[in-house]
């Protein structure tokens, strides 16, 4: 999902900051990040600062730190955190939980930039569907740079 929201977020004109492993740097300024944060050695709250949007896809302990990148009327979008049952840490900015909701206009636009090449698919890997299993371990392992994919002979 990363690949396609740096991608979108480039699309869309915003200056993109990402954090991935240092061997994904090249990989993910090509996909249009503007600054690339090696985790490993970097935490993204000492680059990060008035920040307009979080796009959260790790949740559990980077989510704290997120909330403090964030410019006041900024937003936390989470695709893996609910929203908090306790009061936000800072109430000038909005919590989103995005979950994904069929558009019929929205899987059009997507389809023409797709076809058009301004976002491209990233393949990590494809199985023949008698391996169905060993893609799953595979999704398992995490880091992947694109998606793990399934064919049907």
């Amino acid at each position: 999902m990363g690949t396609y929201a740096v991608q979108f977020a480039h699309w869309a004109g915003a200056q993109t900051l990402a954090t991935a492993s240092a061997r994904n740097a090249d990989f993910l300024r090509d996909l249009g990040a503007d600054v690339i944060i090696d985790y490993a050695t970097t935490r993204f709250e000492d680059v990060a600062h008035d920040v307009d949007v979080v796009f959260d896809l790790v949740g559990g302990e980077t989510l704290l730190p997120s909330w403090r990148v964030l410019r006041a009327g900024g937003v936390l979008v989470s695709v893996v955190t609910p929203p908090p049952t306790d009061p936000a840490p800072r109430p000038d900015v909005r919590f989103v939980y995005f979950i994904v909701e069929p558009s019929g206009s929205q899987l059009r636009q997507i389809g023409g930039l797709l076809d058009s090449g301004e976002v491209r698919p990233t393949v990590e890997r494809v199985f023949p569907l008698e391996e169905a299993r060993q893609a799953y371990e595979a999704g398992l392992q995490g880091h992947a740079r694109g998606k793990i994919v399934l064919t049907i002979s």
